[in-house]
């Protein structure tokens, strides 16, 4: 069966066709333009997300020039918006996942922060989306509906009014496992009465679409990192994936049972297949591919592509923690900021490239030690996807620091072959989940270089610096 997989992310959406016998037959890119704003904002249109939903979902049809068995579309999760749910038409700016103006809604309900990560496997931080959706609704807008973005896209492909399992998961506003919208979270976030979707599996037909051509099935839609973490064949407990993208996300399944995290981390339903939950602990690092951008926009590199070219060898003992946007978890400090150290006359460019390079393998590497607290299964291998993988110089970072290998996925799209992945199973619900999944093979692996003990004096050396970039420390 031939699908059309669109991953609609923060800052582009991308669309593949693939075909059981061919493979990849036919793939779009469009880029959507998020605003930076005083304040902690960070917003799109709408209008250009689903615009760039259906230019690139056509385009990647009219590539492969063959008819399509089913659409499934990839969520930026956490990014939220209020909307006419009688015409469709947008009454917000979608607020970003990144953005932070919910700071103050979240302090405010600091009371209630213990028994919301005790509910819904969360924490109380305006990056999940009720914080988000009650700001709106507080500043903003008060009719329509106030949803995450995915249900304003299916109602706007399908009619109907639904989001999956795995979006809920991420809302705040769902008990870990629970199967509806919870009252008494509803109540905590001042969104009683709000209407709200239907919640579906991930591997249900949710309707159909006319966007691409016929009458085509919907289905498999998914949140983009379990999207990721599926397609990347972590389908095991203590498998992991991290995903370079606008920021880096390292998700670890945790089987049957959800992992209340201790260490600073998050729980969410990974995918919900047969009306039965696989759960994942997760964490953040919220500039990636932005830290880039940045070195980029002062001069320092032309683009991604020279990192490897510009990276020192040694940083000479320059030390960066690239908290650009904040330090998500296990840290949960909004109000870091980056700082460098450690610089003399003789620090060139490359000396930075690498320090912020190692400064973001820096925060995965405590991801993982907090993953393996609370799952008492330290990580042995690491599996990675997005664009930065491109950089063998952060990879070998990753690997040296965090001191386990990294298989870096052979493909630029794995976001979007999870959900292909998950439209398959939804057309056909009695396939096993390995069989729509499929094996792979590395691109490219990288074994540690470091010893133990160069990785543990780096680490603690990065975290003594890292101690003083936000407020809490001082």
């Amino acid at each position: 069966m031939t699908v059309l997989a669109i991953d609609q992310g923060t800052s582009g959406t991308k669309a593949i066709v693939v075909d059981p016998a061919d493979g990849l037959v036919g793939l779009a890119e469009v880029p959507v333009h998020p605003r930076y704003l005083t304040g902690g904002g960070v917003e799109q249109d709408p209008d250009e997300l689903l615009e760039s939903v259906l230019s690139a979902g056509r385009a990647a049809v009219a590539q492969a020039g063959r008819p399509i068995d089913a659409v499934s579309l990839a969520n930026q999760g956490e990014t939220v918006l209020a909307w006419d749910p009688l015409t469709g038409r947008t009454l917000t700016p979608a607020i970003v996942w990144q953005d932070r103006r919910a700071e103050g809604l979240c302090a405010e309900l600091g009371g209630h922060a213990e028994a919301i990560a005790a509910r819904t496997g969360l924490v109380l931080d305006p990056y999940f989306s009720a914080p988000k959706m009650s700001w709106l609704r507080r500043n903003v807008e008060t009719g329509g509906v106030v949803t995450t973005s995915d249900v304003w896209l299916l109602q706007r492909l399908t009619g109907q009014f639904v989001t999956d399992a795995t979006t809920a998961s991420r809302s705040l506003l769902v008990e870990l496992g629970g199967r509806d919208f919870d009252d008494e979270l509803l109540n905590v976030f001042g969104l009683a009465g709000e209407q709200l979707p239907r919640i579906v599996g991930n591997d249900e037909i949710i309707g159909t679409t006319n966007s691409f051509g016929g009458d085509i099935p919907v289905g498999g839609v998914v949140v983009d990192q379990q999207a990721a973490l599926l397609a990347e064949g972590c389908l095991q407990p203590g498998m992991a994936k991290c995903t370079f993208g606008t920021g880096a996300f390292l998700l670890s399944n945790c089987g049957v049972e959800p992992v209340r995290s201790s260490s600073g981390l998050t729980t969410s339903v990974a995918w919900r297949i047969g009306g039965a939950d696989t759960f994942c602990v997760d964490g953040q690092v919220y500039t990636a591919a932005s830290a880039v951008r940045w070195l980029s926009s002062l001069g320092i590199i032309a683009g991604a592509e020279e990192l490897d070219t510009v990276a020192a060898a040694d940083s000479d003992g320059v030390l960066c923690v690239p908290a650009l946007a904040g330090l998500a978890a296990p840290w949960w400090q909004s109000g870091a900021t980056a700082t460098l150290s450690g610089m003399t006359l003789a620090t060139g460019r490359g000396h930075l490239v690498l320090a912020v390079l190692q400064g973001i393998a820096a925060q995965i590497a405590e991801l993982v030690t907090a993953i393996g607290t609370d799952t008492r299964a330290p990580l042995t291998r690491l599996r990675a996807d997005g664009g930065l993988t491109q950089s063998a110089v952060l990879m070998q970072a990753c690997a040296d620091i965090l001191q386990v290998p990294v298989d870096v996925y052979p493909s630029a799209h794995a976001t979007a072959l999870g959900a292909a992945a998950l439209a398959r199973l939804s057309l056909h619900p009695t396939r096993e989940l390995a069989d729509v999944v499929g094996s792979w093979s590395a691109a490219a692996s990288f074994e540690p270089r470091w010893d133990a003990g160069r990785a543990e004096e780096f680490r603690c050396a990065w975290l003594e610096l890292a101690a003083t970039t936000y407020p809490a420390a001082t």
